[in-house]
């Protein structure tokens, strides 16, 4: 049996000394209701003593010594002690004024139901986080009970554990709180059976000191302000160890969230063992017990309320406890009960006192609010006075993007000095306005999306970085309020093909489903707690500025909505976790958008949209039915027959809506736009009548208009490319004999008179605002190079050429240089740094080498349109023309920087975030191998082109 010292000696080697102590909790809160029973005054007695405890028998078996270990059990991480290990520990812990508190938690098939990978509150317990208001961290140790999990960890360890109960455990901790004069509280269960513990502690343990007994009820524990002040109540009965028995999961998360306040060093989340202790629910018989069939007599005993849990939830749970467990060797974290070693985040510079201006363009902020407005007049002075209040707590830089309102939005913004409001040049849809607005933020740490039509509750945007700083999220969302101050059911689960034909059947808005077959969230409890989610609404969204940065823009593909669907899925594919954070609130009138059969078709069609973009096309084929389903059982419903009919047929898509560039109708008295930025567009074209019409049509409003040159250079054409690009007034064509595109391009050179300059190949397409914008950002002066955003469209490529492109958008470098999206710009002094461009397919990749990575960048604006290859064999050809091109560009221009194969590989490699992403990897990777084993034509100048995409 080991001595007081050696337990204390194993405790100090599995703990390392933390933060300072628990954070008194000042001012007024409400009262409990009278609920509060019998607080005893702290005793004066030494605590420096461990009584050497018997261990039962049946506990030990031959582990009573073996080394700790942790495993992943259904995804949860689970301690392995022994039973005398576990006691020592927690013995240890309670007389420690120096460690944080230390909460302990029981391992069964329910605790992975609600803790396990994949589950709401995967994230909730972990070690080493810090309390959103700075207070001493909890620890948790996690004990294995239940039969299923005793069987697992021994099949992932080799060796037998014992079941650690609450129940087999509480009675020996008891004895050692009484032995050192340790004050115990009671938290939950009814006032009946803490009278009944009364009378029976007085009779069996007359020498342990009890705090004091509380018996809240569920709206308080469920009230923020109820729980801070039942947690101070327990801190001023001076409890050392808190029973927490709320039942699973609200005990964890109550622990989680304010078991810090309570100020107790042990915290025991042993669900019914008040029950227990006063003889109101009897234990299972011994050898039900040692057989694992313990579930089955509570299953008896309490039928209503644990057949769920039982028969529902278990099995479940089983089989996630078989296929996401994982050995010791492979789970990260530290000795049981360690807080992680997770770096301090560096502090935010606090504005002055009072403050309620915001940072305008050239001052340092925090974080950079970005709005999209359209005819929201009405609700942007609420929302900035809902702001000023924020700006006390942070610098805040508002920035909001107008996309065409007609009711004087722009002119009520424009009372506001210090808010950064500008037109997007036309309707640009949601993500378009967020783009817009998001290349004007600066140098923030976050940026926060929200809604024009939102009211900020005080402390909001204070709460989403704490939360932010104290889970590493990558995106945090509060707390939607409708205007009656209920909460709206914003958090959402991922699309898949179960939820979508549930929906389909039952419709979107009925509650009470499972998990597995209902998109919404509508269960109480997830608007309660903090937790990660899959993705909420986007009404109001903090985004890691690093984030932002790597994902990139919003895909302007889904005009209005999805697109934050479509977001949070980069997110995770990047890495990053989405967290909720219920202390932050905000009232949202829902009512921007509005409603029409026109929106309710775009809804449908952007479901699908979405399949196609992260599904096979056979998984797209499936998600497309389940919305034909669901808009045919509707039809009855006019509004919903567009969105069938749309759904039923692509061509119908063009006809909802979707991005519309300001009417080009301001015009000089010389026929030009009025205020659009000089350049030149020089688009050279070998045989493209398939496809040089589709890409004049973008330009033909500037064309024109003669806002700025366009001139179309054929050459060596053999079809009538030059008579379609003619039919296009305002637009040059110039015809030269030899197939060259450099020779194209150093043509139109020769000709245009205006900078920048645009060289557009003649297959993208690309928007007059997204022009005006590439020419603004030039203008600036700190830039020589630029491009515009670009997005792949695969249209009906197959599944191997979809999953190619997935993997390259994911690669860092397809979003640092000027290549790759079919258009870049350059200014005069750009230009200036070589002659004519060499005879080389590769001309991007030559111009991209001629600059810094300071001197060039990316635009954040309308995303060109990038038409891919529709099959494998297409797609090789164009990856061997490409690596043919860069080996043929070395003869003029040496690389520099060590090896571009290396470096694809490293990245190629770390887009890997799970099976699907390694699967694109792999047809990437399998992609690349072929395109270089082609043979191709020796001439490098020769134009072997892709036509899939051309027809």
């Amino acid at each position: 049996m080991k001595t007081a010292e050696g337990l204390k000696m194993m405790a100090a080697k599995l703990l390392i000394p933390p933060a300072a102590g628990a954070r008194a909790v000042a001012g007024t809160m409400p009262a409990l209701h009278g609920r509060t029973a019998h607080v005893v005054p702290e005793p004066r007695v030494s605590r420096t003593r461990i009584r050497e405890h018997a261990v039962p028998e049946r506990h030990t078996g031959n582990t009573a010594s073996a080394p700790s270990s942790r495993v992943l059990l259904g995804g949860a991480a689970v301690d392995l002690l022994g039973f005398s290990e576990a006691i020592g520990l927690i013995s240890a812990r309670a007389t420690s004024r120096e460690l944080p508190p230390l909460a302990i938690a029981s391992a069964n098939l329910d605790h992975i139901n609600h803790f396990g990978i994949g589950s709401r509150w995967a994230s909730v317990l972990a070690n080493g986080s810090s309390t959103l208001d700075g207070s001493p961290a909890i620890n948790w140790l996690t004990l294995l009970d239940g039969a299923p999990l005793v069987s697992e960890a021994h099949r992932l360890t080799g060796r037998s554990w014992p079941r650690l109960a609450g129940s087999d455990l509480i009675g020996p901790l008891l004895d050692a709180a009484t032995d050192l004069q340790l004050r115990v509280g009671f938290l939950g269960g009814a006032e009946s059976a803490h009278e009944s513990l009364k009378s029976r502690f007085s009779r069996e343990r007359p020498g342990l000191v009890v705090a004091g007994y509380w018996s809240p009820g569920r709206d308080e524990l469920t009230d923020p302000a109820a729980s801070t002040f039942l947690a101070t109540a327990i801190a001023a009965a001076k409890v050392d160890i808190l029973v927490v028995g709320l039942g699973k999961p609200r005990q964890e998360l109550w622990i989680a969230e304010y078991g810090a306040l309570t100020e107790a060093r042990i915290l025991l989340a042993f669900g019914a063992v008040v029950d227990f202790l006063a003889g109101r629910i009897q234990r299972a018989p011994e050898w039900m017990s040692s057989n694992g069939l313990e579930w089955a007599w509570r299953l008896a005993l309490e039928p209503r309320r644990l057949a769920r849990r039982y028969l529902v939830d278990g099995p479940m749970a089983y089989a996630s406890l078989r296929s996401k467990s994982s050995s010791p060797e492979e789970v990260p974290g530290d000795a049981p009960g360690d807080p992680a070693e997770r770096p301090a985040p560096t502090t935010l510079a606090p504005p002055p006192v009072g403050n309620r201006g915001f940072a305008v363009a050239g001052q340092t902020a925090d974080v950079a609010v970005l709005v999209v407005t359209y005819n929201n007049a009405d609700d942007v002075d609420p929302l900035i006075e809902s702001l000023r209040s924020e700006a006390a707590d942070q610098w805040l830089r508002v920035i909001v993007a107008d996309n065409g309102s007609s009711d004087g939005t722009l002119d009520a913004l424009s009372r506001y000095d210090d808010v950064i409001s500008f037109p997007t040049g036309g309707n640009l849809g949601y993500s378009g306005g967020i783009n817009a607005a998001q290349r004007l933020c600066g140098d923030v740490r976050y940026l926060l999306v929200a809604n024009p039509d939102l009211v900020i509750e005080r402390g909001s945007v204070a709460a989403m970085i704490a939360r932010q700083r104290h889970s590493g999220a990558g995106i945090v969302v509060p707390a939607l309020l409708d205007e009656d101050g209920s909460i709206y059911p914003s958090l959402r689960r991922e699309p898949t093909l179960p939820r979508a034909l549930a929906d389909a059947a039952l419709g979107r808005r009925l509650p009470g489903r499972p998990a597995c077959l209902s998109e919404i969230d509508y269960d109480r409890v997830s608007y309660q707690h903090a937790h990660p989610v899959e993705w909420a609404t986007g009404a109001a969204l903090l985004i890691d500025a690093g984030l932002a940065s790597e994902l990139g823009p919003w895909d302007e593909r889904f005009f209005l909505y999805l697109e934050e669907t479509d977001y949070f899925r980069r997110a995770r594919e990047a890495g990053r976790v989405a967290w909720f954070e219920p202390a932050a609130k905000m009232r949202h009138r829902r009512g921007g958008s509005g409603s029409s059969a026109a929106l309710t078709a775009l809804m449908a069609v952007n479901r699908a949209r979405y399949a196609e973009k992260h599904h096979p096309p056979a998984t797209a084929a499936v998600f497309r039915g389940a919305a034909v389903l669901s808009e045919a059982l509707r039809a009855y419903q006019r509004e919903h027959r567009p969105a069938l009919r749309a759904l039923l047929g692509k061509r119908h898509w063009e006809q909802l809506p979707h991005a519309v560039p300001a009417p080009q109708a301001k015009h000089d008295d010389g026929g030009h736009l009025r205020g659009f930025p000089a350049g030149s567009i020089i688009i050279p074209a070998h045989n493209e009548a398939a496809v040089i019409a589709r890409t004049l049509s973008k330009l033909e409003p500037l064309a024109a208009s003669a806002a700025v040159e366009i001139f179309v250079v054929c050459n060596g054409c053999t079809d009538n490319t030059g008579e379609i690009a003619g039919r296009f007034h305002g637009v040059q064509v110039v015809e030269v004999d030899e197939p060259s595109k450099t020779l194209a391009m150093d043509t139109g050179d020769a000709l245009a008179t205006a900078w920048p300059r645009l060289y557009l190949d003649a297959d993208v397409e690309i928007e007059p605002v997204a022009i005006e914008q590439l020419f603004r950002r030039l203008g600036e002066g700190d830039l020589l190079a630029a491009r515009p955003a670009a997005q792949y469209d695969p249209g009906d490529a197959t599944g191997l050429v979809q999953a190619f492109y997935r993997a390259r958008g994911r690669m860092p470098s397809t979003r640092s240089g000027l290549w790759g999206a079919g258009a870049f710009a350059l200014t005069r002094e750009a230009r200036a740094r070589f002659g004519t461009f060499p005879p080389v397919q590769a001309d991007d990749v030559f111009v991209d080498r001629h600059f810094a990575a300071h001197e060039k960048e990316i635009v954040t604006c309308r995303p060109v349109t990038v038409h891919t290859p529709k099959d494998a064999r297409a797609l090789v050809t164009v990856l061997g023309r490409n690596y043919r091109s860069n080996v043929h560009l070395l003869k003029f221009q040496p690389a520099e920087g060590g090896s571009g194969t290396g470096q694809s590989l490293r990245e190629l490699l770390g887009s890997i975030r799970g099976p699907l992403t390694a699967f694109d990897a792999t047809v990437y990777a399998g992609f690349a191998v072929a395109a270089r084993l082609r043979k191709g034509p020796g001439a490098a100048t020769i134009w072997e082109r892709d036509e899939s995409s051309r027809r």
